[in-house]
């Protein structure tokens, strides 16, 4: 019987994801025939990444995901710099802007995200492309773009100040430019941070050197000069950099009848109306909106490339808590869960702490023995703590003061890697659980060094390299990652 034909349209973080583990599943391409369509001309890498781009601290092949001979050695048909225009599902057919089209027994859409320009008048273009002097943080062109214009003193806005504004903002600042960062919500990350939380890390981006505005919506860019807002403030900025949200590439999916501006509507097999097409990431949509987070769309990747490869065809996705990091400089925050409620709150246990001239602040949310939320700012022991009995389910120790002030120690169950669920995220940076590190254990004899090449695990902000050490084989661990 000949393998399935598998065509994946769009190379990003899903995608890339999803051709791995296909290969992983069936390494010898006799179950599926593997075809990925991506529209950028380099390998895929994490575009979480990025602003360690920008800022310099991480490199472009630091953040790639694969090398240039991945898709040769693991027999799948890559196609870089090609761009699917259209779907015949009658036919079961993609057709490229060049190029033959393509067949396929099923289709996946991992055509991801695309930045949202706000209607700020001089912003956009004729055809809604940012005007001159403006940009955002998507890829790596970007960084390049930015990277070009920016340095020591240089003026710059950032319009928004959720998790990619913040930290494009503070890596602009490490670069030396004078940044201004310009958020409409009357506290940063506001659906995030409660406003302390909020204020702290307001203060922690001064300390930085950026210049926090809130509370003001921009209502005019000109190029070269700035921006000015609402009150009649104007910020001076040679160039205006824009991180005010991502909205799902489906274009696509719309022509085809399979999709709306909000996303790709999936079932819990990641399949479409047409059964012969799925969708995984940004652009689809599992019954909330889409989430714009990578475990979800790595999670979705791991349930279809059973389906795919029969691999474990009862597979279904179920969406996991979300946990958001952000780490920038010295700014180092988690928050999961229920981590909105307030002090006051009848729904749980809620208890807090704040010292904003350390730059550091904590809330914790229980119900009964269980963390159910939390924000941790300027403590990442605290936060790595925290969010290991929120992923496992543990109980909290009984002196939650000590808890919250990182006077705890970590659980044991983090000195036996042994006991933690094999759901367990061990790197957030790049979504690798443990037993993703098992698998690569399996499959490379073991090592740390070998268990991060295979998974890219500790290659983001590091924190997680003295788990993946405890993962590795214990005979092997003495290696240095490179």
């Amino acid at each position: 019987m000949s393998p399935r034909r598998v065509v994946v349209v769009g190379y990003g973080m899903a995608g890339a994801r999803l051709a791995e583990l296909v290969r992983e599943r069936d390494p010898r391409g006799e179950l599926v025939e593997l075809t990925v369509v991506g529209a950028e001309s380099r390998p895929a890498y994490n575009r979480v990444l990025l602003p360690g781009v920008l800022d310099g601290t991480m490199t472009a092949d630091g953040i790639a995901l694969h090398g240039r001979e991945w898709a040769r050695d693991n027999r799948v048909r890559l196609l870089l710099g090609a761009v699917a225009v259209r779907l015949d599902r009658a036919a079961r057919v993609v057709h490229l802007a060049d190029g033959p089209p393509i067949g396929y027994d099923a289709l996946v859409l991992a055509t991801g995200s695309r930045p949202w320009l706000p209607p700020v008048g001089g912003l956009t273009g004729e055809r809604g492309e940012p005007a001159r002097g403006v940009a955002t943080l998507r890829g790596l062109d970007d960084c390049a773009r930015i990277a070009a214009v920016t340095g020591p003193g240089v003026p710059v806005a950032v319009l928004g100040g959720g998790v990619l504004g913040v930290e494009t903002a503070l890596a602009l600042g490490r670069r030396g430019a004078g940044v201004t960062l310009i958020h409409p919500a009357p506290h940063l990350m506001e659906r995030h941070l409660d406003p302390t939380a909020g204020m702290i890390l307001a203060r922690l981006c001064h300390t930085a050197g950026v210049r926090v505005v809130t509370g003001l919506t921009a209502v005019r860019h000109y190029p070269d000069e700035g921006v000015k807002l609402e009150d009649g403030a104007f910020v001076p900025a040679a160039l205006t950099v824009v991180t005010t949200g991502v909205r799902p590439e489906t274009d696509l999916a719309v022509a085809a009848g399979l999709g709306s501006a909000e996303g790709v509507p999936v079932d819990d097999r990641l399949r479409t109306a047409d059964p012969y097409v799925h969708a995984v990431g940004d652009c689809a949509r599992t019954g909330d909106a889409p989430s714009g987070l990578l475990r979800p769309a790595w999670d979705q990747a791991a349930v279809l490339a059973d389906l795919l490869t029969g691999a474990g065809p009862t597979a279904r996705y179920r969406a996991s808590p979300p946990v958001t990091r952000l780490r920038a400089g010295d700014v180092d925050l988690t928050v999961f869960g229920a981590s909105h409620l307030g002090l006051d709150s009848r729904e749980a246990e809620v208890l807090g702490y704040a010292d904003p001239a350390r730059g550091t602040y904590a809330k914790l949310t229980l119900d009964g023995d269980r963390v159910t939320g939390a924000i941790v700012l300027g403590l990442p022991g605290v936060g790595a703590t925290l969010t290991q009995l929120y992923d496992t389910g543990w109980p909290a120790p009984a002196d939650r003061l000590a808890l919250l002030l990182g006077r705890t120690p970590p659980p044991a169950v983090d000195d036996d890697p042994a006991r933690l669920p094999g759901s367990t995220v061990i790197c957030r940076c790049n979504s690798v659980t443990k037993d993703d590190l098992t698998r690569a254990a399996r499959a490379t004899g073991g090592g740390v060094t070998a268990l991060v090449r295979a998974t890219r695990a500790s290659t983001g902000c590091g924190d997680c390299l003295p788990k993946v050490r405890r993962l590795a084989d214990p005979h092997e661990t003495t290696g240095t990652p490179t």
